[in-house]
């Protein structure tokens, strides 16, 4: 399998920068420090492979343990190489050695080496501590703001990894109604034709079997076959123009139905009366498509359906709060599904809008004049 190309998080970036400030202590005795252009040096290069390292934590990838187990082998060399250089004061260095630990090994998995690594680097604070004679209000304040700080790290890491879990239920909920309305299609379909067909395919081989030594009687089953491959048809008929045409409330039930099981919170409001058949159905079939795009394409977590009665005209609302491009557009444009949609609701003088929400996420508004 291909390696994907990794690009760090912008959230992720911006929690490693916001808590680097304690490196500024050790780096305003750079100056002072013997060999200060080598102490600032790998001050340096240790917060560039730290936060680069602690962001790959964040943004966890199976398939750059290895980096990651390396480049923290670098972190941990250089971390402990300044504390032990460079003074108590350089100390607080290792607290970004525990924390960057707990980023690439907090997951679930490794918990275990992850307090080692915590461990191993309270153990390194207090030797360095008493190497270099520091204070022990020092000493303790570095030791606690590790312990915290590496929890926090953890805490947060455990967080993202429960979000990417949903999210991947998410899809695949949405998944699995689409691929569930789709089998009732089939089941109500195959429960149709079934018996019917196996009458048909019964009658036309007595046909065959007896059209030569007696036509009457073939005639007969021919005309039987005739009448219900005739039923069969009108029954075809409306089973297809239920699932196209069901109507607005029936359509309603069906599309909360599915919003819930793709683990969208759905909100409906209707104040209109009850409708004409063809707006009716035209809104059925308006909110059949923009609930099917919800489910397949937006990500949302929450959609809004309204339906309404203005200024002469019988309007359907769908909002979610997903991407804004996900419900049926495509670029600029409209996708087939909506495509059709519209040039439906024109042939019937009404009007179809969709598109981005400024506050985000996706609307649709169809109306249909009475």
């Amino acid at each position: 399998m291909p390696v994907q190309r990794w690009r760090p998080s912008a959230g992720g970036l911006l929690w490693v920068g916001v808590w680097t400030f304690p490196l500024l202590d050790p780096a305003s005795t750079v100056t002072a420090t013997p060999g200060g252009i080598v102490a600032g040096a790998g001050l340096g290069l240790f917060t560039v492979a730290y936060a680069l390292l602690s962001v790959l934590g964040f943004d966890h990838r199976e398939d750059l343990d290895r980096v990651a187990t390396a480049g923290f082998g670098v972190v941990a060399a250089l971390g402990v190489a300044l504390a032990a250089a460079y003074g108590e004061r350089w100390l607080v260095v290792l607290l970004f050695v525990g924390t960057c630990g707990t980023a690439v090994y907090g997951g679930r998995e490794r918990l275990t080496v992850a307090v080692t690594v915590l461990a191993a680097v309270l153990v390194l604070e207090v030797l360095l501590g008493l190497l270099h004679h520091a204070d022990a209000a020092r000493l303790i304040s570095v030791m606690i703001a590790t312990v915290l700080a590496s929890g926090l790290v953890g805490a947060v890491r455990q967080m993202g990894r429960l979000i990417r879990e949903l999210q991947r239920t998410r899809e695949a909920l949405a998944t699995a109604a689409v691929a569930e309305e789709r089998l009732r299609f089939s089941r109500d379909l195959h429960d149709l034709l079934g018996h019917t067909l196996s009458v048909i395919v019964v009658k036309a081989e007595v046909v065959r079997r007896i059209a030569e030594r007696d036509p009457s009687t073939a005639a007969a089953q021919a005309g039987d076959i005739e009448d219900i491959g005739r039923r069969a048809l009108v029954e075809i008929r409306e089973a297809v123009t239920g699932y196209r045409e069901a109507g607005l409330t029936a359509e309603l039930t069906r599309a909360k139905g599915m919003l819930s099981s793709a683990g969208i919170t759905a909100s409906v409001q209707r104040t209109a009366d009850p409708l004409p058949d063809g707006a009716d159905r035209l809104l059925a079939w308006a909110l059949r498509e923009a609930t099917t795009n919800v489910v397949r394409h937006s990500g949302a977590r929450r959609c809004d359906i309204e339906i309404a009665t203005v200024d002469g005209a019988a309007a359907l609302s769908v909002v979610d709060d997903g991407a804004a491009t996900a419900a049926g557009a495509a670029g600029a444009g409209f996708g087939n599904g909506l495509r059709g949609l519209t040039e439906r609701l024109g042939a019937a003088g009404g009007t179809l809008r969709a598109g981005a929400r400024d506050e985000g996420g996706f609307a649709l508004v169809a109306r249909v004049p009475l």
